[in-house]
């Protein structure tokens, strides 16, 4: 055999045991994944268990995996035990306060008809003021717990915006008239996707604001229909909001330092805007302090 034939043999040897390996780390690689693929579907399934109890690193991911799967677990039944707590307590607190603050109410109604001196007419209508914002307050967290709790259903359905609109300008016909506003309702016979019931309520949180921070001027609702999405714009000529705090008024319990003196919790934007991204839309604003502020709902047609 001459050394030519040995170099082919021995070519021919290395290429056969190169392919040979490849092979067999190819079906080790496939196997590895067909491993961590079961792992992960039977961890999606919560049926993942330790197959393997030797000290090879397959089994050192399987025993790490088992362990993290394990405290996710247990974290998301901490979340999930301390949220049914939250909404028992909202709940406690709701029920519990109910009669004490109609009682406050009627008895500051009372006092208010009796004569009192100018002093006790004023201490009595700041008590007033007040227990109509703890009880604001108590329902709007009451509505909140409800809603992110998924124990209040939002059912949206193609209605006229007309309707709402037309009972959102009653409702507030009177506030605006008492401060010296306009309320202008512009006529629109376009049909959304949304709520009608909660929709009021989100839009009805932002004419009252709309009301509340207007000073002189109007307050004005116009609908304008897109191919994909139907706008609500709710125009005012009120203080206006500065383009830092665009960006937080939408925050649970924020208020702004310069409105401090007006009333409120600051969480009727909020619920607002949770009301509306359930439905599957969002509220944008555009502001400019000093010459009114738009809040615009956008809903999905």
């Amino acid at each position: 055999m001459t050394m030519n034939n040995l170099g082919w043999i021995f070519g021919a040897v290395c290429l056969l045991f190169t392919v040979v390996v490849i092979l067999f780390q190819r079906k080790k690689t496939r196997k590895t994944m067909e491993t961590l693929d079961n792992m992960l579907t039977a961890a999606m399934n919560g049926t993942f268990k330790e197959s393997t109890f030797d000290e090879s690193l397959l089994s050192a991911l399987e025993t790490r995996f088992a362990h993290y799967l394990s405290s996710s677990t247990l974290s998301a039944q901490n979340v999930f035990q301390e949220r049914e707590r939250i909404k028992a307590l909202i709940t406690d607190i709701s029920h519990q306060t109910k009669t004490p603050i109609s009682n406050i109410f009627l008895y500051t109604e009372l006092l208010q008809e009796e004569k009192l001196s100018p002093e006790c007419k004023e201490y009595t209508a700041i008590l007033h003021t007040q227990t109509e914002k703890l009880r604001f307050l108590i329902d709007s967290l009451v509505k909140l717990s409800r809603l992110e709790n998924g124990i209040i259903a939002i059912h949206p359905k193609y209605s006229p915006l007309a309707t709402i609109l037309a009972q959102i300008e009653q409702q507030f016909a009177s506030k605006a008239l008492n401060k010296g506003l306009t309320i202008i309702v512009n006529p629109t016979d376009t049909v959304a996707f949304f709520d009608s019931k909660w929709t009021t309520e989100a839009i009805c949180n932002l004419v009252d604001n709309a009301i509340k921070y207007t000073v002189s001027g109007s307050v004005t609702i116009s609908v304008i229909s897109y191919e994909m999405f139907v706008r609500v714009d709710i125009t005012d000529t009120g203080i206006g909001i500065s383009e830092e705090e665009q960006a937080n008024i939408f925050s649970r319990f924020y208020r702004s330092c310069t409105n401090a003196q007006q009333d409120g919790v600051g969480i009727g934007l909020y619920l607002a805007r949770e009301i509306i991204r359930l439905q599957g839309g969002y509220i944008k604003v555009c502001s400019e302090v000093g010459k009114g502020s738009v809040f615009s709902v956008f809903l999905p047609i």
